[in-house]
């Protein structure tokens, strides 16, 4: 797979379509799957962690899903090429850290929509993304593909408990339902909280824009289920929804218009002093680059600001980040040179706009 062509678009995360893409960026839906007769990852010896993944791909290439999947060996990728994969979440970042004892690979769609992690956490994960509220059609996406795959490979199941994970929250049905959201109003005003409290009422997780472990740069938050067990698909999945994402919409439309009607002055300040900070500036950072960013995206999904497309601001929110940048540069950078050469791209790209 030529990972250098990746540069050239955004991901399917960040594609700015679909059902309430103003705020809901992306929906995933991820099956936790392990091989009957092989211990989990972090108990197999090498040989047997070697045999699961050469197991796994050649069911995954040979079965129905073939034609769409292109297979990436994580081991013989260069670390620049393994976070290109996670900055576009096609892996997590515990899967990009492979080593000699631990093959790891991934199965990746050519719409990047599917994914399949061999050897993370569990033998298996398989992750289907969509852009906006798309929750219900990733579900029958990966419904399919998890048959498929069933027929070609004996998964390790339980008649008490259903299917066997590495960690406990995933057993059952292991599944894992998240949605990334975009909840900038909500910051500024301060109310952000009020989606953390309710998510914990609600038993959920509240993480960063790269899952567990990662913090809520940019005003985006990915909000997951945490526990399978005793739940079947289509409740989880029914909460979601139905009362997880339209309720957390509703305190983001709530909270914007709260701006636009008491504080209109620091909604178009943050938005315009963002633009000409993005337009101006010589040296960025990544996390200081996706903040400013937020504010331009917030500014163009409420008509405050006509400068730019969403298409350009998805771009850039991928373009600039480390492995991305360097990739479109053609060379390796230290920190230094890479804050550099963003705001280079950052104002060129703005120009055109």
């Amino acid at each position: 797979m030529n990972l250098g062509r990746m540069t050239d678009h955004a991901g399917e995360w960040l594609r700015g379509t679909g059902p309430q893409s103003d705020i809901v960026v992306s929906s995933r839906v991820r099956l936790a799957r392990n091989l009957a007769g092989y211990p989990f990852v972090n108990r197999a010896a090498s040989r047997q962690r070697l045999e699961v993944l050469q197991r796994s791909r050649q069911q995954i290439l040979e079965g129905k899903l073939a034609e769409d999947m292109i297979w990436v060996d994580i081991n013989e990728c260069e670390p620049m090429d393994r976070q290109l994969l996670v900055e576009r979440h096609l892996i997590s970042r515990q899967h990009a850290k492979a080593s000699d004892d631990l093959p790891r690979g991934v199965a990746v769609g050519l719409n990047e929509s599917v994914s399949i992690m061999v050897n993370e956490e569990d033998h298996l994960r398989v992750q289907v993304l969509r852009s906006g509220m798309q929750l219900g059609e990733a579900f029958e996406q990966i419904n399919h593909i998890d048959d498929c795959l069933e027929k070609r490979l004996d998964f390790a199941f339980s008649k008490k408990y259903g299917y066997l994970t590495a960690c406990p929250t995933n057993i059952g049905t292991g599944i894992r339902v998240s949605v990334m959201m975009h909840l900038p109003a909500l910051k500024l005003t301060g109310e952000i909280d009020k989606v953390k409290r309710a998510a914990k009422d609600m038993h959920l997780a509240v993480r960063g824009m790269f899952g567990e472990g990662s913090d809520a740069i940019g005003d985006l938050f990915q909000i997951s289920n945490q526990t399978t067990l005793g739940r079947g698909e289509q409740e989880i999945l029914a909460d979601f929804q139905h009362t997880v994402v339209p309720q957390i919409i509703a305190y983001e439309q709530q909270a914007r218009q709260a701006l636009v009607r008491q504080r209109p002055a620091l909604l178009d300040d943050g938005i315009w002093r963002s633009w000409a900070i993005l337009n101006n500036a010589r040296l960025m950072r990544t996390d200081e680059v996706l903040s400013l960013l937020s504010q331009i995206r917030l500014g163009v999904t409420m008509g405050r600001l006509e400068k730019v497309t969403m298409r350009m601001l998805n771009e850039l929110f991928l373009m600039t980040q480390p492995a991305h940048l360097q990739k479109l540069m053609g060379s390796d950078m230290d920190p230094a040179q890479r804050r550099e050469a963003r705001a280079t791209l950052i104002r060129k790209r703005l120009g055109q706009s």
